[in-house]
C-alpha cells in the first residue's frame, strides 16, 4: 500500500489556453469563452451594418449617375452578392490578417485569434474560419437554427472554447489582457516604525513608488538571486530620494516595504483630514455617503475607529446636545465705522473682538 502524501487540491484552470512556446515554456494566456466572444461578435455585427449602409449609399450614388438601362437586374444581384461577401468574409479576413488577428470587436473586448500552437493566424486560416462561420454559424446559411445550436454546443463543450470555424482552421481565440490580482499595500514594518515616521518623502517620484509597489506585490514570484538583485536596485533609487538614512542590518525589501507603508499611511491620514473638512464646510451637500462620512476629529490616529452615535432607543444611545443659546445683544461684538482723518474714503467697519478671542 502506497504511503505517499496526497497532492494538494488546486482550483481548475478554466482560463488556461494550454499554449507552449518554442522553448517548451507554458504561456500564461487565458482562452476566450462564449461570453466575451459573443460580445465581440455583436460589436462586429454593428460595425458591419455601418459599413454595409455606407457601401450601399456609395453604390447607389454610382448607379444613379449611370444612364437608364446601363445596369440590368442580374448585374444588381451580382453587386449585392459581392457586397455581402465583402462584409461577411472580407471584413474578418482583412482585419485578422493586417491587425494581428483582431477585428474591431475583438480589439475592443481584448481578444485575438491565434493558431493552436500560439503562432500568428495566417491568411488561409482566417479564410477557412470565416467561410465556416458564414456557412454554419453566423449568419448560418445552412440550416440556421440547427447550426446555431450545434455551434453553441461545440463552444460550451470544448476545453478551450473553440467554435466550429476554429476547429476547421486550427485556430483559437485568447485574451490579450491579463487579469491582475491586486495585493494589499504593505503595512508599516514594526522594527522601522520610528524611522519611517521621520522620513521626508517629498522627493519620492510617484512612478518609482508605483514600481516599488508592483515589485512588492510580485515578490513571491521571484526566487534566487534575481529577487534580491531587483530589490537592491530599487532600494538604491529610493534611498537617494528619502531622508534620513535607515538603520542597517535589514534586507532591501524590508526598507522598501517600510517606505511604501509609511507613504500609504500618510496618504490615508491626509484623505481623512480632507473628508472631515469637507463634511464640516458643506454638511448639507451630501458629498460623502453616510457610511463613509468621518464622525471624529481629523487628528485621530489611523486604525482607531471613531465612535458613531447609537440609534435612538438603544441602551448606549446618547441624548443629543441642546442647541447653543442665543448670544445676548449686549454681548455681541459692536460694529462701528471708523474713518481715516483727513480723507473722504468710505468708512471701513471696525470690529471689536470680545476678550479671549482672536
Amino acid at each position: 500500500m502506497s504511503t505517499a502524501a496526497p497532492r494538494p487540491w488546486s482550483a481548475p484552470a478554466w482560463g488556461d489556453a494550454e499554449l507552449v512556446s518554442g522553448e517548451a515554456v507554458e504561456l500564461d494566456v487565458r482562452a476566450a469563452r462564449i461570453g466575451s466572444r459573443v460580445l465581440a461578435l455583436l460589436l462586429d455585427v454593428g460595425i458591419q451594418l455601418l459599413f454595409g449602409l455606407l457601401l450601399a449609399a456609395l453604390v447607389g450614388l454610382g448607379l444613379a449617375a449611370l444612364p437608364d438601362g446601363a445596369i440590368d437586374a442580374a448585374s444588381e444581384r451580382a453587386l449585392l452578392t459581392i457586397g455581402v461577401v465583402l462584409l461577411l468574409v472580407g471584413y474578418p479576413v482583412l482585419f485578422e490578417r493586417f491587425n494581428h488577428g483582431r477585428t474591431p470587436g475583438k480589439a475592443a473586448v481584448g481578444l485575438r485569434v491565434v493558431g493552436v500552437d500560439g503562432a500568428p493566424v495566417g491568411i488561409r486560416q482566417s479564410l477557412a474560419r470565416a467561410l465556416a462561420g458564414v456557412a454554419v454559424e453566423w449568419p448560418g446559411l445552412v440550416l440556421p437554427l440547427l447550426s446555431w445550436v450545434a455551434g453553441m454546443t461545440v463552444m460550451l463543450s470544448d476545453t478551450r472554447g473553440r467554435r466550429l470555424g476554429d476547429l476547421v482552421a486550427g485556430t483559437m481565440v485568447v485574451h490579450t489582457r491579463t487579469a491582475t490580482r491586486w495585493r494589499p499595500v504593505p503595512a508599516p514594518v514594526p522594527a522601522l516604525r520610528d524611522w519611517a515616521y521621520t522620513l521626508d518623502l517629498s522627493r519620492l517620484d510617484p512612478k518609482l513608488a508605483l514600481a516599488t509597489r508592483q515589485y512588492l506585490a510580485r515578490a513571491h514570484l521571484f526566487t534566487g538571486p534575481a529577487a534580491d538583485d531587483l530589490a537592491l536596485r530599487l532600494w538604491r533609487e529610493v534611498a537617494t530620494a528619502v531622508t534620513p538614512p535607515p538603520p542597517g542590518g535589514l534586507p532591501a525589501a524590508v526598507y522598501l516595504a517600510a517606505v511604501l507603508g509609511e507613504r500609504h499611511r500618510r496618504a490615508r491620514h491626509r484623505l481623512a483630514e480632507e473628508r472631515v473638512l469637507t463634511a464640516a464646510l458643506w454638511p448639507r451637500l451630501g458629498l460623502l455617503p453616510e457610511a463613509d462620512r468621518p464622525v471624529g476629529p481629523a487628528s485621530a490616529p489611523l486604525g482607531v475607529p471613531w465612535p458613531r452615535p447609537a440609534a435612538p432607543g438603544h441602551p448606549g444611545a446618547v441624548a443629543p446636545e441642546p442647541p447653543p443659546a442665543p448670544v445676548p445683544a449686549q454681548s455681541r461684538p459692536a460694529v462701528r465705522p471708523s474713518t481715516v482723518a483727513g480723507s473722504d474714503r468710505t468708512p471701513v467697519p471696525d470690529v471689536e473682538h470680545t476678550p479671549g478671542r482672536p
